[in-house]
Order: structure tokens, then C-alpha cells, then sequence
């Protein structure tokens, strides 16, 4: 947020000594956009974080899948589902949706499944509702992972968070929106 970026673990050494094998500290779900990218705006190296990107953080099996792979495979003890200021995907499907009128390709995948934060912001209304539509997707799709079958007993146990979060342009701050550990 401040600019003082330490680039740390990003050189030859750090790569050989994950060459071999990785323990990243978290997993997080973003979306595409490339103002967006995790693992500058938390300044990581290598190894650090296990990273999937999707238009709106939208989910589906594979995706469900990737999220899963850090906390069952190597005991990744977070999971930040990342929202952010002006998504494209978000204002997309947000328009679909309440014009009725299907977006092209594949794109219409992306709009079904934010279909739950659009049904939310439309119930919550303000001032911008796009907005209000990406805060409720990352916030939904936290709860929904936090409850997942096989995630939910690492979390009950306390040894996962997963957490919604929401990045914005402007400042570069991110606020946790649901899920931060007590």
C-alpha cells in the first residue's frame, strides 16, 4: 500500500531452494484482471503463495479443486478469496444479468455463477451496485469454501482460514471482508 516493496524470495537462490518442493503460507482466488496480480500486491516470492485467477473469482470444480490443493496437500493454513474495486467480469455479468440479455461464449459461465452476488447486491441496493456485487461475490464464495466438505474441518478445526477480502485500485489496500480468524 505504501510503495515500499521488498521483492523478497524472487532471485536464483530462493528458486533452487524451491526447485524441490513448496509449503506456500496461503492460496489466493482472484480474478484475471491484470491490474490484480496476488503476488505483487502482497510483495511474495517464489513458493509463497498458490495462486488461481478466474473472471470474478467465479468457481467451479477444477477451480474448487485448485483452492483445495494447498490446505489438503501441504496443510496451507489461508485462503483469501480477493474482490476488487472496478471488476470488469463483475460490471459484465452485473449488466447481463439485470438487462437479461446473455453474454457471448464462455463469458455466459462467468455471469451464472456470479448470479448469487448479483440476487445479493440487487437485495442490498446502494449507491453502486457493481460494487456492491463484487464485495458479495468474494464474501460468498469465502463462505462457500469455508463450508465445503472437505475444507470445513480444517477450518472448524482451526487450522485453516479462508477469508474474503476486497483490493482497491485506488489505494492499494486490501480490506478482509468475512472469515478473518478470530
Amino acid at each position: 500500500m505504501s510503495g515500499n516493496i521488498q521483492h523478497p524470495d524472487r532471485d536464483p537462490n530462493r528458486r533452487q531452494f524451491v526447485a524441490q518442493g513448496q509449503k506456500p503460507f496461503g492460496a489466493i482466488l482472484a480474478c484475471i484482471d491484470s491490474r490484480v496480480p496476488p503476488e505483487l500486491l502482497f510483495d511474495t516470492g517464489l513458493g509463497d503463495l498458490y495462486v488461481m485467477r478466474t473472471g470474478g473469482e467465479a468457481v467451479g470444480p477444477v477451480v474448487t479443486g485448485s483452492v483445495e490443493y494447498g490446505p489438503m496437500t501441504s496443510g496451507t493454513p489461508l485462503v483469501v478469496v480477493l474482490g476488487h474495486q472496478r471488476c470488469g467480469a463483475v460490471e459484465a455479468a452485473y449488466k447481463s444479468l439485470q438487462g437479461g440479455k446473455p453474454l457471448p461464449g464462455n463469458l455466459e459461465a462467468i455471469a451464472k455463477a456470479l448470479r448469487p452476488a448479483y440476487e445479493q447486491a440487487v437485495k442490498e441496493g446502494g449507491a453502486d451496485p457493481v460494487e456492491t456485487m463484487a464485495r458479495a461475490q468474494a464474501k460468498l464464495t469465502a463462505a462457500d469454501l469455508r463450508s465445503n466438505r472437505d475444507l470445513a474441518p480444517l477450518v472448524r478445526k482451526g487450522s485453516l482460514a479462508v477469508v474474503g477480502a476486497y483490493y482497491s485500485l485506488d489505494t492499494g489496500k486490501v480490506e478482509v471482508l468475512a472469515g478473518a480468524p478470530s
